[in-house]
């Protein structure tokens, strides 16, 4: 089978989009599958190529047996909403234009969303070589921007809105993250049998436990220290301002440290307010790559996976809480709806609600104090991740959800 993923974001990149698509991509090459990627020069979320990348219109190159069509784009940080948007809309052109001219004829084409256009540039090209489009819903787009306040322009929205459902309407198949995704979607007039759940989760071989590594406890100066860990988006959906008060609530525990890894628009402001608050026991380092990603989990006594207290935040799972899992590492989830669920099931974390700075901070507390619960937290979480939310096996329902699309398509074009 040969797929074609059109993706905004792609490995180097960091975060839960690219790490989705390279593994899965990965998993569908061991298979047997051909896997062609169309995304951008890597540059999220600093606004800066990464090493070993130049300004191109257009470059190739094999990652893990993956073809990857790389084009250009307005290169832009992870804020100020104009921008980015301006980022996003500069796919589509470069896509359909530049990498498309290089796209093995696919059997099958995935968009996935957020953003949007990536989206479009699935559906558009899947309809010039008349072949299925299965669009991958990561997201919801526009609500989530509704909710957030981000977006109040009636006209922008209605539009966005009218554009969304045509997605739907074009593809052979949705995939969503989350049952709540789907419900969502079922709710708006969208077939049941169009739409499936396949969650985020982790490669459990990559990610799995292992010791601190002394030379970052080092580096970083926090021998004897008990670390919590935020590591990804510093952005409005984060809801890190009652991490900051959390930590305030916490500053007399003078071997507690609150590490903060990672970039995006809120950065600045919380930086400013934990130097306000003159927190010692806070620091904000820069994004890192995927395997220092993991020796942060490693070096972590608690790790931090918050949400806004927002209604539309329910049917969110953040997929960093599958890698922490999979790590073997207690975790504090400050989440609601099926992220809580989730979470509690797994038996390896303490869920408390959302933006409650003191319940987190009590979490904390109990954990610092109680170092048998850390490692009974730890165990259980990796086994749930390893029995139910194996990247592996959720590659392998994926696979067969594609061919499933590529016969309904091949039905309908008799």
């Amino acid at each position: 089978m040969k797929i074609a993923v059109y993706s905004h974001y792609f490995t180097p990149e960091i975060g839960a989009p690219s790490a989705r698509i390279y593994d899965m991509s990965r998993q569908w090459v061991s298979y047997g599958d051909q896997v062609e990627v169309v995304t951008c020069l890597p540059n999220h979320p600093t606004g800066t190529l990464y090493p070993g990348y130049r300004p191109a219109l257009r470059m190739f190159e094999q990652l893990d047996g993956i073809g990857v069509h790389r084009h250009v784009t307005y290169i832009t940080r992870n804020s100020g909403f104009f921008k980015k948007t301006l980022g996003h809309i500069s796919y589509l052109p470069g896509a359909l234009l530049v990498s498309n001219r290089h796209v093995s004829r696919p059997d099958v084409l995935i968009g996935s969303s957020p953003t949007f256009f990536a989206a479009i540039a699935a559906a558009l090209s899947a309809a010039y070589w008349r072949r299925p489009f299965v669009m991958e819903v990561r997201d919801l787009w526009p609500a989530v921007f509704i909710e957030l306040g981000v977006l109040r322009n009636r006209t922008i929205i209605a539009a966005l809105e009218r554009l969304e459902l045509w997605l739907y309407r074009q593809a052979t198949r949705i995939v969503t993250v989350s049952e709540a995704f789907r419900r969502n979607l079922i709710e708006r007039g969208v077939p049941s049998e169009k739409v499936s759940t396949i969650p985020n989760g982790a490669d459990i071989a990559y990610w799995q436990p292992q010791p601190a590594p002394e030379a970052l406890r080092q580096r970083l100066q926090v021998d004897g220290q008990f670390v919590v860990l935020y590591s990804g988006a510093h952005g409005i959906s984060q809801a890190l301002a009652a991490i900051i008060a959390c930590a305030e609530r916490l500053r007399e525990q003078r071997d507690i440290t609150f590490l903060f890894v990672g970039e995006g628009a809120e950065k600045p402001a919380l930086m400013s307010l934990a130097r306000e608050r003159q927190l010692d026991n806070v620091r904000f380092l820069e994004p890192v790559t995927r395997d220092e990603v993991r020796a942060f989990y490693a070096l972590a006594d608690v790790c931090l996976v918050p949400l806004r207290n927002i209604p539309l935040f329910e049917s969110f799972i953040p997929s960093k809480m599958f890698e922490i899992l999979a790590m073997g590492r207690p975790l504090v989830g400050s989440v609601a709806g099926e992220a809580a669920e989730i979470l509690t099931r797994s038996g390896g974390a303490l869920v408390v609600q959302p933006e409650d700075s003191n319940a987190i901070a009590q979490a904390i507390q109990t954990l610092y104090t109680h170092p048998e619960q850390r490692q009974e937290l730890g165990m259980r979480g990796r086994a749930f991740a390893q029995t139910h939310y194996s990247r592996e096996a959720l590659a392998r329902a994926y696979q067969h959800l594609l061919s499933e699309a590529i016969q309904v398509y091949s039905r309908k074009s008799c």
